[in-house]
């Protein structure tokens, strides 16, 4: 993307779920938005486009401002003293774009909040001076109960001061939100803007012709003539002509009328998944060479299979050459096959970027897609497990000690990450994410130590925690003319309980420790399946009981 012209930088003020000033600093080409419901990854998505564009839920904002558009506390606030007779500043949204790239002098300036020398385009809805009569008079009412919108404008300028509009801004965003259809007539409008990107004037002519002639048809049609005549004769509403016909109000009518189909379906009619990928891969292809274009994903898994998402991601990958994309995903899978070195974690108004991991980490997500990083990220607290039955045991344990209540109510999350504790523990340091490892130490705790080395001792982090049995346990027992290994969780839980208490959780009848070690071994996913639903008493290794604590 050299030389191309990119968001480097954005601040958003009070709208929406911001409150005071958000700032979000970009990549210049891929960005991957995640964080909880409601941690602004949509809004940020429509700032963006709205400050480019103008345009929100597919509509010029300037025509249709609404006092929703504002966060609720600061409106709150506001009510709040004027209801008490203190003096009250009215609410503003301001929406800042820094931009960075060639030929851009003309957007220079120290016209922001931070009163830099940036490149940028400021996007403000603010009262209006003209109208500080009139709200004077408006304060002095009684049951104020919200901003008076009415007395609101947009302020629509650059850094340099100067008033814009979306076609001075040299560069154009594309939103696409799979999540829901928020474009009149399936879309259609937006695809035509595309289509219409790819056309030179002469192309545009030439449909606009064809679009009159196929009026002029229409009204030579006999049918429609017989029909205007008898409208002609029976109406009495006008003095004037009367007759049925087509809008050709504008020379760009066709973009309102014309409709896209795919093998001979409507456009919305073909399903969801399909749309997004159609809309996404038309706005990857985007390519005039005056503009730099932005890309805005909202939700790109929804409605996709997974066959048809690996398609999708495989065009975002192959499309980023000389665009910047902006993803919000609570998908795993899209950010580790994205990259989570272009991930942006969304939390209390606060960004974390993990453009830092170990280039091995980040390769190993990426091929292993199927890792649920954003579980961890995503979460209060999260407990980490090497399997399935481990992960089951510890949930029990977990039940057992605050009333059968699963970890997940309470904030917990268990994560089965295989042997890959040390990648997800680098995410955790960075992110700062409480976490807590439970593992068996295999016979050889201090292997075990070594592993953990950077989270134990003199290295320990606060908020990452290592539990582990640190006594080994030996025997005589072997399976197959191999040793058996005393020191992982089903020994250890046999160790802790009766031979007669597993016996009958189980529904087997063992005479002797060794045969049931060797059932346990054999079926341990369908042990800890059982020793989860059982009602029976159970005990855990201490080394379980202080993960959950």
């Amino acid at each position: 993307m050299e030389n191309k012209i990119h968001i480097k930088e954005i601040n958003i003020e009070n709208f929406k779920c911001f409150k005071g000033k958000f700032n979000l600093k970009l990549n210049e080409g891929l960005n991957i938005l995640v964080g909880d419901n409601e941690a602004g990854k949509s809004t940020i998505l429509e700032a963006i486009h709205l400050a480019l564009s103008g345009l929100f839920s597919g509509r010029y904002l300037k025509n249709e401002l609404t006092q929703y558009l504002f966060n609720n506390e600061v409106v709150a606030e506001y009510v709040e003293k004027l209801s008490k007779g203190e003096p009250a500043q009215l609410p503003y949204i301001l929406i800042e774009i820094f931009i960075v790239g060639d030929d851009l002098a003309k957007f220079e300036g120290d016209s922001n909040s931070d009163s830099k020398k940036e490149c940028g385009i400021s996007f403000k809805i603010a009262f209006a001076d003209k109208y500080q009569k009139e709200y004077e008079e408006f304060i002095k009412g009684e049951n104020i109960k919200t901003i008076p919108i009415e007395y609101y404008d947009v302020f629509w300028t650059s850094c340099a001061r100067e008033d814009i509009t979306a076609r001075s801004i040299p560069i154009k965003s594309a939103l696409v939100d799979s999540s829901s259809n928020r474009y009149q007539n399936g879309s259609d409008i937006y695809i035509s803007r595309i289509v219409k990107d790819f056309l030179d004037p002469k192309d545009i002519a030439s449909i606009s012709q064809a679009h009159r002639k196929m009026r002029d048809g229409f009204m030579d049609d006999t049918a429609i003539q017989s029909i205007n005549s008898k409208i002609k004769t029976a109406t009495k509403i006008s003095s004037k002509d009367v007759k049925l016909s087509v809008d050709l109000s504008s020379k760009n009518a066709w973009e309102g009328s014309l409709m896209t189909y795919f093998d001979n379906v409507p456009f919305h009619h073909i399903g969801k998944g399909e749309q997004s990928i159609v809309k996404t891969n038309l706005a990857l292809s985007h390519n005039k060479s005056q503009e730099a274009n932005i890309l805005l994903l909202e939700e790109p898994e929804s409605h996709l299979s997974h066959t048809k998402l690996n398609q999708l991601i495989y065009g975002i990958k192959n499309g980023n050459n000389d665009k910047q994309i902006i993803i919000s995903t609570h998908s795993s899978f899209v950010a580790n096959k994205l990259g989570l070195k272009s991930l942006i974690l969304l939390n209390n108004n606060e960004t974390v970027k993990l453009d830092d991991l170990q280039e091995g980490t980040k390769s190993f997500f990426e091929k292993l897609s199927g890792y649920d990083t954003l579980r961890l990220i995503l979460c209060q607290k999260a407990i980490l497990v090497e399997g399935d039955s481990d992960e089951l045991i510890l949930q029990k344990a977990f039940m057992s000690n605050n009333n059968n209540s699963l970890p997940i109510e309470s904030g917990v999350d268990v994560i089965s990450v295989g042997t890959s504790f040390l990648r997800f523990l680098e995410i955790a340091k960075k992110i700062k994410k409480s976490v807590t490892v439970a593992t068996d130490n295999d016979g050889n705790p201090k292997v075990v130590k070594v592993k953990y080395a950077d989270y134990l001792g003199d290295n320990a982090v606060d908020f990452i925690k290592i539990y582990f049995d640190e006594t080994v346990d030996t025997g005589t027992f072997e399976i197959e003319g191999k040793r058996f290994n005393y020191n992982t969780l089903e020994p250890k839980l046999l160790k802790v309980n009766s031979l007669d208490s597993l016996n009958k959780i189980f529904g087997t009848s063992y005479l002797t420790i060794n045969d049931l070690h060797k059932y346990m071994k054999a079926n341990k996913t369908d042990c800890a399946l059982k020793i989860f639903n059982t009602t029976e008493t159970i005990n855990f290794p201490q080394y379980i009981l202080d993960a959950i604590k």
